[in-house]
């Protein structure tokens, strides 16, 4: 790695960006970070401070994925680029191209531009949400980088289904525009881990519910878990390995339950056992608690399963270590009790 290489992360704002950013800053990269609003510059940057005094190797570009203009510009002189941009909401929304439409195409606009600008390696986010669903009940075996989402099926959400079009979009991409670059792609599960200001992941919401008690029991539901600081890690592995190029690797560290989850909670934080839950939802009140809006619709059709994914690409191919589900609950709370103003 040469001490001019520039790297462009896009979504620098966001929970993943952002921990990708000091990974790098702090392994000598200088970085170019996108955001929608260059007013938020400032604030991200202090955020970033607060983390690495390597600051200075860091700069800013604004650009949309709804928008092609900015593209370009931001990827010029990058060689090398993480793609983390992309929606990503708790609940689903009324009109699903509300999260198809800028995960598809802002994939496609970084891509052109990667191309345009002669890049030579594009981690792209994706997520286990591309690799897990629209399967039914067909839940024998750990899922892998080999299976796909059917975008098509009934049951599948509009997350894991604008997760899904976008990646496959990409490597259409590849295999048709022969665009001189690689292309590797991570594919997280539920990301938690160090919140490191207010503006904190999506995933950190289940939490955030068990500390303030704003969870009426423990539904059946479960979700593979990673920690942030290691979707960090494996995004950078990925970018400077040559062996990367045209993978999927699964990003996931372990399975667990919502009563796993509080179980870890009651005994890192005792000072909150009146709010944490510890019984667990009967189905029928979980989906009563769906449709007041205690719990997200797409919650129903994930009751008792445990969708599991292997993450054996990552760490036989790249030598991945990943921390413990319970590491990344635990820090998670930390954060949230730190940023998130969580009293008991």
């Amino acid at each position: 790695m040469s001490e001019a290489t520039k790297v462009l992360v896009t979504g620098a704002s966001g929970f993943i960006g952002s921990h990708c950013i000091i990974q790098l800053l702090e392994k000598g990269y200088r970085v170019r970070g996108t955001l929608r609003d260059m007013k938020r510059a400032d604030a991200i940057r202090s955020m970033i401070a607060r983390h690495t005094d390597k600051t200075d190797a860091l700069e800013f570009a604004e650009a949309d994925l709804l928008k092609d203009d900015g593209w370009v510009e931001a990827a010029t002189d990058c060689h090398l680029i993480l793609h983390v941009a992309s929606p990503f909401v708790l609940d689903t929304p009324k009109n699903e191209d509300e999260l198809i439409i800028p995960a598809r195409e802002g994939t496609l606009r970084l891509l052109r531009a990667a191309k345009e600008t002669g890049a030579r390696k594009v981690v792209l986010t994706s997520s286990v949400a591309a690799i897990a669903y629209g399967h039914g009940k067909n839940l024998g075996r750990p899922f892998d980088e080999n299976d796909w989402s059917d975008p098509n099926s009934k049951e599948i959400e509009a997350y894991a289904k604008s997760k899904t079009l976008a990646e496959r979009a990409a490597w259409h991409f590849m295999e048709s525009e022969d665009p001189g670059f690689d292309l590797a792609v991570i594919n997280p599960g539920a990301v938690l881990g160090p919140v490191i200001e207010s503006d904190y992941g999506t995933s950190a919401e289940i939490v955030l519910r068990m500390l303030k008690g704003s969870l009426p029991g423990l539904p059946r539901l479960g979700f593979e878990i990673v920690d942030v600081r290691d979707v960090a890690s494996l995004h950078i592995l990925a970018m400077e390995s040559a062996k990367s190029g045209g993978q999927r690797f699964p990003c996931v560290a372990g399975f667990r339950w919502f009563e796993d989850i509080g179980e870890t909670l009651l005994k890192e934080f005792p000072q909150f056992s009146k709010k944490i839950p510890t019984k667990r939802l009967p189905n029928w009140m979980v989906r009563m608690a769906a449709m007041f809006g205690q719990l997200p619709k797409s919650a129903l059709t994930e009751l008792g399963n445990k969708r599991t994914v292997s993450n054996k690409n990552a760490v036989e191919l790249l030598g991945w270590e990943p921390r413990s589900p319970e590491e990344a609950i635990i820090t998670t709370a930390q954060g949230l009790i730190e940023f998130g103003g969580v009293k008991p």
